[in-house]
C-alpha cells in the first residue's frame, strides 16, 4: 500500500503565508495613504493579524528544524521570526523541548504555572488573564522567566550565550526600527501596520495555546490536548493557514513530522481511553469547552491527586 504525502499546496503553507502578510501590509499601506474608513483599514489589520499568527507558528515549526530542510536557512528564519515576535529564537527552541519532554507535568516551562498544584488559584487565574489579553509581553516574560529564574533548566554555556546574544540583537535591530519610525514621522502606519496586527496575533497565539491544552487534566497526550478536525472548506483553510496546528495531538506523538502531513494521522487522535477526548469540529466548539476551566485553570494528570 503506498504511503499518502501531503499535496504541494500543503507543504507551500508557510510560504503562502508570508506573501500573504505582504500583500495584506500592501493593501493596509495604501489604505491608510489614502486615509480610507475604518471600514476598510480594520478588516485589513484583523486579517493581517491572522496570518501573522500563522507566520507566527513558524517559529514553532522552525525549533524542530522542519520549516527549513536546510539547516541554515532554518536558523536564519527562526531568528528573524524571533525577532519580530520579541522572542529569542534558541531560548524558545530550549524551552519548548521541555514541552514535550515532560508535558503537562510540573517540568513543562510553557505551562506554568498551570502544571503546579501548589500554586494558589488566584495566580493561576491572573496569569490566564494577562497571557490571554497581554500575549505579545508575557509570552515573552514567559520564557524569560525561564531562561533568567533560578535553577534554570536551560544549563548549556553554548546555548545561553547564544540566547543572549539573540536578546542583544533584538534590542539592537528594534532600537534601529523605532529611530527610524521617528526619524521619518510614521508612527500611523508602525502602529497599523505592525503593533495593532502583531498585538492581536500574539493574543490569537495565546488563545490557540490555551485551546490546545489548558483545563486538561489526562495523562497521555490524546487527554491533555484538544484537537480539532474540521469537515468544512472554511476550517479547512484556517488549519492550512495555521501550519495544520490544530491537528496537534498528532504534532505531539510525531515530532518530526512536517507540519503538512500531520493531517494523514488523523486517526490517531480518536479516543482510546474514558478520559480522552473526540476531536472537535472547530475551534468555536474547544473555545467554548476552554471557557469553561478558566474559573481554575489547569493542566496536567497531577491535579487529579488533589483533594475536591
Amino acid at each position: 500500500m503506498t504511503t499518502p504525502v501531503p499535496n504541494w499546496l500543503s507543504r507551500s503553507a508557510f510560504q503562502i503565508l508570508v506573501f500573504l502578510v505582504l500583500f495584506t501590509e500592501i493593501a493596509l499601506g495604501v489604505a491608510l495613504y489614502r486615509e480610507a474608513s475604518l471600514w476598510i483599514v480594520v478588516p485589513l489589520v484583523l486579517l493581517a493579524s491572522h496570518f501573522m499568527h500563522g507566520a507566527a507558528v513558524g517559529l514553532h515549526e522552525a525549533t524542530h528544524g522542519l520549516l527549513r530542510k536546510n539547516r541554515r536557512f532554518n536558523e536564519f528564519d527562526g531568528v528573524l521570526l524571533g525577532v519580530f515576535s520579541f522572542m529569542s529564537f534558541s531560548l524558545y527552541r530550549a524551552a519548548h523541548q521541555s514541552h514535550h519532554a515532560y508535558f503537562a507535568t510540573e517540568r513543562d516551562e510553557e505551562l506554568w504555572p498551570f502544571v503546579f498544584t501548589s500554586k494558589p488559584r488566584w495566580v493561576r487565574v491572573l496569569a490566564a488573564v494577562l497571557e490571554l489579553t497581554l500575549g505579545l509581553f508575557y509570552t515573552p516574560f514567559l520564557f524569560l522567566r525561564s531562561f533568567l529564574r533560578s535553577g534554570s533548566p536551560i544549563r548549556s554555556k553554548k546555548v545561553r550565550r547564544r540566547i543572549w546574544i539573540e536578546l542583544a540583537l533584538m534590542v539592537v535591530v528594534w532600537s534601529g526600527i523605532l529611530a527610524a519610525v521617528s526619524y521619518a514621522g510614521v508612527w500611523r502606519y508602525f502602529l497599523s501596520m505592525y503593533l495593532a496586527p502583531a498585538f492581536l496575533a500574539a493574543n490569537l497565539q495565546t488563545w490557540r495555546k490555551y485551546i490546545e491544552h489548558v483545563g486538561l487534566t489526562g495523562g497521555t497526550v490524546n487527554s491533555a490536548t484538544r484537537n480539532i478536525i474540521a469537515d468544512g472548506w472554511w476550517g479547512r483553510l484556517v488549519a492550512f493557514t495555521l501550519l495544520h496546528e490544530p491537528f496537534h495531538g498528532v504534532h505531539h506523538l510525531h515530532l518530526s513530522l512536517p507540519h503538512a502531513e500531520l493531517p494523514l494521522h488523523v486517526d490517531e487522535l480518536q479516543p482510546m481511553t474514558a478520559d480522552e477526548h473526540v476531536p472537535f469540529p472547530s475551534y468555536r466548539h474547544a473555545a467554548t469547552h476552554m471557557l469553561c476551566s478558566l474559573s481554575n485553570p489547569r493542566v496536567g494528570a497531577q491535579w487529579k491527586a488533589m483533594k475536591p
